[in-house]
């Protein structure tokens, strides 16, 4: 989930001395990598649709062999080989309505703000009558760190109930032409900022994991700028604001090369025939396989034991495995601009923390935070962003008073149970909507002192 997940990449020229390289240079020395990957899979295609064609053959009830222990078999080897060699596209958010109070309410999902590397979505909710109950206005800022805005379908279906729900919708580098130019850490700040202004103040922003950062520096520079337009609130969720703290295998895997290493390493150029050809990036394949070695032993298990539910005609057990490993495994290629400077400036050089940060020259000065009201959420066994890490926003806005903020610790829920799962929904959801009922302004420049 974190920009910080490189898992296992093979240290392919670590046992040579190199001289630092640039983003140019290594376009030349990584280029095979991505390209070869397609090849590969562009060469896998007729075989997959054997295999899609055999699994139907194998599986269709006019043929004898469909109910032998033989036909079953060969059906769930067509099937699995053909989900692992596939590639996976942007699932689908599936929201088509909401109970709001005891009403089901139709959700139509829009587009209202728009530039090259992002979507605004709002999820318009089709009221027959307007409700009682006060509806927040909330952005939900999506990590863009490998998975789809989509693998926040929870947190979505969550709140949805009770707020006016916005999502970034960030788009895969690799569909983004050339001609629209690079994006790095300052752009994300800049969309963000332009987001605020498009809603106008008094909305709620809520960031998950990676985005943590970019939304506090995002209204501090709003506060610094005496912006009308700055967020009423905003929770910040199982984020890296100061990695030194309770550092996990991830901050000690960045802590332990340089950036010139990640430049070398994991830097491929996007090949033909996708639309952002030539755009150098961190691929998308290149992070599933670090998100999948942190625990390949259970990856392994659930296949094994996907396999065997097919076998067994055990359709319950194996829809809910697709529907897992259709989100998880559906990744995108990100920035390498983005990527690198998101590296260095939070987890190697922790310049937020320590009052480097910077945004287009000016600095990112937290301590002008006075009017965004601050929640912060943590997981007791978050093995991504360590306990202490979100809560350390506080200690960087000393002129926020105590009233505007609050800090939760969830017990027994890891990184992934932070924004989904039956604790999220149970104990963190309600305490949010709190919280953010609480410093509710409804319209612009409410949450500005007289």
């Amino acid at each position: 989930m974190a920009i910080g997940v490189f898992g296992d990449v093979p240290d392919a020229v670590d046992v040579v001395a190199t001289p630092p390289s640039t983003l140019e240079t290594v376009s030349a020395l990584s280029k095979p990598l991505y390209w070869m990957f397609e090849m590969g899979h562009a060469a896998l295609d007729p075989l997959r649709v054997m295999a899609d064609a055999g699994k139907l053959f194998y599986r269709n009830p006019a043929n004898p062999l469909a109910h032998t222990g033989f036909g079953k078999t060969m059906s769930a080897s067509f099937e699995m080989f053909e989900r692992t060699t596939r590639r996976y596209g942007k699932p689908d958010w599936g929201i088509d309505e909401t109970v709001v109070g005891a009403t089901h309410v139709p959700v139509e999902i829009e587009t209202v703000w728009q530039r090259p590397f992002c979507r605004l979505l709002h999820f318009k909710r089709l009221f027959p009558h307007a409700p009682r109950r006060p509806q927040p206005r909330m952005l939900i800022v999506a990590p863009l760190s490998g998975h789809y805005a989509t693998l926040l379908r929870g947190t979505v279906q969550t709140l949805l109930p009770t707020h006016d729900i916005y999502i970034t919708d960030w788009e895969d580098a690799r569909n983004v032409p050339m001609a629209e130019g690079r994006f790095d850490l300052d752009d994300y700040i800049d969309y963000l900022i332009e987001m605020f202004r498009h809603l106008g103040g008094g909305v709620h922003a809520l960031a998950v994991c990676q985005p943590a950062v970019p939304v506090l520096a995002a209204v501090a520079r709003m506060e610094a700028m005496d912006d009308p337009d700055v967020p009423a609130s905003m929770v910040l969720m199982g984020g890296p604001i100061d990695t030194r703290e309770s550092p996990t295998a991830v901050n000690r895997f960045a802590q332990e090369r340089e950036i010139d290493w990640f430049r070398r390493n994991v830097i491929a150029t996007v090949p033909w025939p996708h639309a952002g050809v030539m755009r150098q990036v961190y691929p998308g394949f290149l992070q599933l396989h670090g998100f999948m070695s942190m625990n390949i032993e259970r990856h392994l298990q659930a296949h094994a034991e996907m396999f065997g539910h097919l076998v067994k005609g055990d359709g319950d057990s194996a829809a809910k495995h697709r529907e897992f490993y259709d989100e998880y495994l559906s990744v995108m290629d990100l920035p390498a601009e983005y990527y690198l400077q998101t590296l260095e400036t939070v987890f190697i050089d922790h310049s937020l923390p320590k009052g480097e940060m910077t945004h287009r020259g000016e600095p990112v000065d937290t301590s002008k935070i006075r009017n965004v009201a601050l929640l912060t959420v943590e997981g007791e066994n978050d093995d991504i962003s360590g306990v202490g890490q979100t809560r350390a926003a506080h200690r960087l806005c000393p002129n926020l008073s105590d009233d505007k903020k609050a800090h939760y610790l969830q017990p027994t829920v890891g990184h992934y149970g932070v924004f989904n799962g039956s604790r999220f929904r149970a104990e963190i959801a309600p305490r949010i909507a709190d919280f953010v009922l609480s410093h509710n302004w409804p319209r612009k420049g409410h949450n500005r002192p007289e």
